[in-house]
């Protein structure tokens, strides 16, 4: 019943754009699926394909922001407005306006509690690190992190440090096996050696 209930809230909300908290406090869309909700419903300027949104992303300005393929959003904050400009108004007696697009560009990733400001591009090929405030442009192949953001390494590098983390794992052939970002037949397994292999004991649960 509760299964049923949930497929009749996604359909509704995908197919006609309402029901929207609903369908996210209920049905718990992942990244993709949320995405492909946003690109129909959510007002963006525009969205490519491949695009992963976590559901706690507060895009505060829809239609300032463009996304490429392939991209991920966590949870993070994207402004297209500069809210100050509203007190500068009633403060000075001017009629001033502070907004700008965000262009975030094919194989992008904005990490978790990263804080992007408007008139930002990010890419190609470029990570914000999480926790990062962004508020110059982030150039391409790069990885950025800090308050403000600053270039860490480029993109080659951290590939690099990846694959000889990943080397060193002993679950690395399962990840190889893996069907999908998540294999329910694989996870337990993934799950028991990892805590194996960082704290020296058996995973609970």
């Amino acid at each position: 019943m509760i299964g049923l209930l949930k497929r009749a809230i996604a359909h509704y909300a995908k197919t006609t754009g309402r029901g929207t908290s609903l369908y996210k406090k209920f049905c718990k869309p992942d990244g993709y699926q949320w995405a492909e909700h946003m690109a129909r419903w959510g007002g963006l300027h525009s969205i490519g394909k491949g695009v992963w949104i976590n559901l706690g992303c507060n895009i505060t300005d829809p239609g300032m922001l463009r996304v490429g393929d392939n991209v991920g959003l966590s949870d993070c904050t994207i402004f297209g407005h500069d809210g100050i400009v509203h007190m500068l108004n009633a403060r000075n007696g001017t009629k001033l306006d502070s907004v700008g697009g965000v262009d975030i560009r094919s194989n992008s990733f904005v990490g978790h509690g990263a804080i992007v400001m408007q008139g930002v591009t990010i890419g190609p090929d470029s990570v914000v690190a999480a926790g990062a405030v962004v508020l110059r442009d982030v150039p391409p192949g790069v990885v950025v992190g800090g308050n403000p953001a600053r270039v860490i390494c480029t993109m080659e590098t951290l590939v690099k440090n990846v694959e000889e983390r990943c080397a060193a794992y002993p679950w690395i052939d399962l990840i190889q096996q893996r069907k999908g970002v998540y294999d329910p037949e694989l996870e337990p397994k993934l799950k028991a050696m990892r805590t194996e292999y960082f704290f020296g004991e058996q995973a609970n649960g």
